[in-house]
């Protein structure tokens, strides 16, 4: 297969874009996983890095680790991000690949705590920082990247594959996981088996970094180069249209953020942790229920090009927040019966597929293309990396301190609400947004 192209005149040709999704897609699943394979091991890190002794405070500092990385995430948007609207699309986010890769193998080669001590977690913790930097610069790439070989009017319907990506990341990290944990003994897999997910990333560098580099720049962003239409200052230009930025942050990402992180990362933690189903039933349990859900990013991303990417979206932010609650019940009452517990993390990661689904093609129309990577990558890194990837933790913390199973639903369902209400009232419909307008009006002023 030749370098992925499009033509400079306008969107891809149907044969190209499914070479620049596949090419994309295929990258960032592996980003993904690399990011989640730490959240997917938490309790089996938990004992690695941290003295032994109260197992419940070593799980909650392996979960503020894992929270860290979602915390600079929105710092790696701002970077990446203003590379990507400089220089291109393809070249910020094959860096941010590049220091993807090579923190996750690290992680697989970090020693223990018994082994040096209090050196080990501070590693952990700064090999984690680079994670969440270099995710910071990835999504916001792949989605304008793709969007913008994309025509208008199928938009959501191909950026939907991209959204695919998060999901598929977890699921794959959850299946590597199992096949390495079911080839030996549970003592081996938590003394060192559980090091080979992490090594696996280097290998998964080199493939993901050649289909990286067969990529061409996008045809938009070329364009809009050469009519001079591109800025030098993309960060300042982003904080001048603040309110846009906060506004797609509590009417829009904040509120998928926790549906994603609640259905698909918390849930596990809740099987794990208060339900005490075994480790390698809760991951069968999740990873199933992901495989069953996966098509649905692009059944609601073709039908947000139908109706609209709002009206998904604020559906399944309010559904989720109206049936958290009765959803953990029913899984604490069905503990003992894996079919019913994959059925209600399947109903969850459902919600995840309105409201992740049309959100790349929502957040690409809703910033004009000369700071598009920066100001798309910044409100869904404030979304995902503060008010969701805080989730699992402030959810095992309200659990752990109220002493309620149920406490952790609060938090989700609050935000879920917020941006529910937000979005209804104060988002505007993107899904008319021409995109490609920003370039064809160049042309006919030149004309």
């Amino acid at each position: 297969m030749g370098a992925v192209s499009a033509t400079a005149a306008g969107p891809a040709d149907s044969r190209n874009i499914w070479r620049v999704i596949a090419a994309s897609a295929g990258g960032t699943v592996i980003e993904w996983y690399d990011f989640y394979i730490f959240g997917s091991l938490s309790t089996v890190i938990a004992s690695a890095f941290f003295p032994k002794g109260n197992p419940t405070v070593a799980l909650l500092n392996t979960l503020a680790i894992f929270a860290t990385g979602f915390l600079v995430r929105p710092f790696g948007a701002l970077v990446f991000g203003r590379l990507g609207d400089l220089i291109g699309r393809k070249y910020a986010f094959l860096m941010t690949l590049l220091i993807m890769g090579g923190a996750t193998t690290a992680i697989g080669l970090v020693p223990t705590y018994s082994q040096i001590g209090i050196a080990a977690p501070l590693i952990v913790l700064v090999l984690r920082l680079l994670q969440g930097l270099a995710l910071g610069g990835e999504y916001g790439g792949a989605a304008t990247y793709v969007a913008e070989h994309a025509p208008d009017g199928r938009r959501g319907f191909y950026t939907s594959f991209i959204q695919t990506t998060a999901t598929l990341g977890l699921f794959v990290s959850l299946g590597v996981i199992l096949i390495v944990r079911l080839s030996m003994s549970p003592e081996a897999f938590a003394a060192w088996g559980w090091r080979i997910p992490f090594l696996l990333s280097a290998v998964l560098l080199v493939l993901s970094a050649w289909m990286r580099m067969r990529l061409q720049e996008s045809p938009l962003f070329q364009q809009l180069k050469a009519q001079g239409k591109t800025t030098q200052a993309p960060i300042r230009e982003t904080f001048r249209n603040w309110k846009l930025v906060l506004l797609a942050l509590l009417g829009a990402t904040a509120g998928q953020a926790v549906v994603w992180y609640t259905g698909q990362f918390y849930a596990l933690v809740y099987l794990q942790n208060t339900l005490k189903v075994d480790f390698v039933t809760a991951n069968i349990i999740v990873a199933v229920a992901l495989a069953l859900g996966t098509p649905f990013f692009v059944v609601f991303g073709h039908l947000s090009d139908r109706i609209g990417r709002k009206p998904i979206m604020m559906a399944g932010n309010l559904i989720a927040a109206l049936t958290y609650y009765p959803l953990y019940q029913l899984m604490h009452q069905n503990a003992g019966n894996p079919v019913v517990l994959t059925l209600l993390v399947w109903i969850q990661v459902l919600y995840v597929t309105m409201v992740y689904g049309p959100i790349a093609a929502f957040l690409v129309e809703t910033f004009p293309g000369k700071i598009r990577y920066t100001a798309l990558s910044l409100p869904y890194h404030l979304g995902n990396g503060w008010f969701g990837g805080l989730t699992p933790y402030i959810s095992a913390s309200l659990v752990a301190s109220t002493g309620n199973i149920y406490a952790g639903v609060w938090y989700p369902t609050a935000v879920a609400l917020i941006t529910f209400v937000v979005g209804t009232f104060l988002l505007k419909e993107t899904s008319v947004v021409s995109i490609w307008q920003e370039t064809h009006a160049t042309e006919a002023t030149a004309d």
